[in-house]
C-alpha cells in the first residue's frame, strides 16, 4: 500500500514539471488577445505589421463612434440613415426651444406713447389743444425795423375784453415751418406788368421755401380761380405753376382768397407752422361767388396772415385800395404800394423778412367756449410805445 502511494506521487510530480516546461510556448502563441485591446489604452504598444488580419474586428467599434458626428456639423445635409438617432433627439429638444422662447421674449412691441405722427414733439405746439389759442405776431418800431427782444412781461393781451387764464408759451419763432399761398392775379388789370410781377415771385419763393421744411401752392386768378402748382418744397414746379399763368378775363380775388385758405387749413403740418398768403393783385374784385368777409372769416378760422402787394398801375385805386387793407388788417398782415415796378422786389424782400421774424404765443382764455362764435383779441406792449404790433384782430372759436 505504501509502494502505491509513493508511485502516484511521482508521476503527479513529473506532469507538473511537464506543464511548467510548455508554458512559455503557450504564452507565446495568444498574443493577439492584449494586442485587441490595445486601443483602450493610450500607453500601449503600437501592434505587429505582421498582425494587420486579426484587427479586422475593430470595424463593429469604428463606425459607432462616427455616425454622431454628421447631424453635429451638417445637420440640414444629414442622411436619412442617421435620422435613427436624431429623430429619438430632436422631440427633446426641439420642442422646450418654442417654449423657453415664448416665455422668456417679451410681449409684443407697443407703439411708444406719444404725440401723433403729424404732431412735432417739443415744449410749444400749435393747433394740438382746442382750448389753446395761438397767435402769430410780428412787433416793429416806428421805422418799420423788427422788434426781436420781447418779453412776455412786455406784452398785455386781452381776448373778449379779459386777460388770459394762462400764458403756455411765449417764443420769438424765427424758423418755424412755412406753408405758403402764391395767389397772382391774372387778369386784364394787371397786363401791362405781368412779367415783372412774375419774375419778382419767383425770386420771392427762391428765397423764401426752405427745401424738407417749407412748401408753397400756387393759384392764378382770373375770372377763376385755378391751381397751377400744388404743394411742394421743389422750385422748379413752383416756378413753373407761375411761368403758366396768362392774363386775360375778370377778376375773382375772394374766391382765390377763400379757395387758399380753405387749403391752408387742411394742410398737413407737423408741430408748428405759420400759414401764409401772399396775394398780387389791384383788388378790384368782379367775378367772385365770395364775399369780402367770407374770405377773411375763411383766413381767420385758418390762422391764415394775408400779405397783399398792390399792382394797380394808377394811384385812383381806393376800392381795390380798402379791399387789400381789408384783407391784411383783419389777418396781422400788411399791404404793399410799389409805385414803381422795381419796388416789388423790395416788397416781396419786406415779406420774407418779416415772416422769419415773428412771435409766437399760446395762451388759454378765460370763459372759452367751443361754440363757433368770434371773438375779439386786442395785444399791445404798454410799457414801450415805440413799439406797433401786427396780429389778427380775432378769431373764430372752434365748434365743440
Amino acid at each position: 500500500m505504501k509502494f502505491g502511494t509513493a508511485f502516484f506521487a511521482c508521476v503527479l510530480l513529473l506532469t507538473s514539471a511537464a506543464g511548467a516546461q510548455n508554458s512559455p510556448q503557450s504564452t507565446q502563441e495568444l498574443p493577439s488577445a492584449p494586442e485587441a485591446l490595445q486601443p483602450r489604452f493610450p500607453g500601449a504598444p503600437a501592434p505587429a505589421p505582421a498582425e494587420p488580419a486579426q484587427a479586422k474586428p475593430a470595424p463593429s467599434h469604428t463606425p459607432a463612434p462616427a455616425q454622431p458626428a454628421p447631424p453635429l456639423t451638417t445637420l440640414p445635409g444629414a442622411s436619412t440613415a442617421a435620422p435613427a438617432q436624431d429623430s429619438a433627439a430632436k422631440p427633446q429638444s426641439q420642442p422646450p426651444a418654442p417654449a423657453s422662447a415664448r416665455e422668456a421674449a417679451p410681449p409684443p412691441a407697443q407703439p411708444p406713447a406719444g404725440p401723433p405722427a403729424d404732431v412735432e414733439t417739443g415744449d410749444f405746439r400749435i393747433g394740438v389743444s382746442v382750448d389753446l389759442v395761438n397767435l402769430i405776431f410780428t412787433a416793429t418800431d416806428k421805422h418799420g425795423r423788427f422788434i426781436k427782444d420781447l418779453k412776455q412781461e412786455d406784452v398785455r393781451l386781452l381776448d373778449e375784453g379779459k386777460p388770459p387764464v394762462h400764458i403756455q408759451a411765449f417764443e420769438s419763432e424765427s424758423g418755424l415751418p412755412l406753408r405758403v399761398g402764391l395767389l397772382v392775379d391774372a387778369s386784364n388789370s394787371i397786363r401791362e406788368r405781368f412779367r415783372f410781377e412774375q419774375e419778382a415771385a419767383i425770386e420771392f419763393l427762391n428765397q423764401v421755401v426752405r427745401p424738407k421744411s417749407d412748401q408753397a401752392f400756387v393759384i392764378g386768378f382770373d375770372s377763376v380761380a385755378e391751381l397751377t402748382q400744388d404743394y411742394t418744397d421743389n422750385l422748379g414746379s413752383l416756378a413753373h405753376g407761375i411761368h403758366v399763368l396768362r392774363p386775360g378775363g375778370g377778376t375773382a380775388l375772394h374766391d382765390a382768397v377763400f379757395a387758399a385758405c380753405e387749403k391752408l387749413a387742411k394742410a398737413r403740418v407737423a408741430g408748428s407752422a405759420r400759414r401764409a398768403i401772399i396775394v398780387l393783385s389791384d383788388g378790384d374784385d368782379n367775378q367772385s361767388r365770395h364775399t369780402r368777409e367770407e374770405a377773411v372769416e375763411a383766413a381767420l378760422r385758418a390762422e391764415v396772415i394775408i400779405y397783399v402787394i398792390d399792382t394797380a398801375v394808377t394811384e385812383s385805386n381806393s376800392k381795390g385800395e380798402k379791399v387789400l387793407r381789408r384783407y391784411a388788417d383783419a389777418t396781422g398782415g400788411r399791404v404793399f404800394f410799389p409805385l414803381r415796378i422795381q419796388e416789388v422786389t423790395s416788397a416781396f424782400k419786406e415779406i420774407q423778412d418779416e415772416l422769419r421774424s415773428q412771435y409766437v404765443l399760446a395762451y388759454k382764455p378765460e370763459n372759452f367756449v367751443q361754440n363757433g362764435s368770434y371773438r375779439s383779441i386786442v395785444l399791445e406792449v404798454p410799457k414801450r410805445s415805440n413799439v406797433k404790433i401786427r396780429v389778427r384782430k380775432g378769431y373764430y372759436a372752434p365748434k365743440g
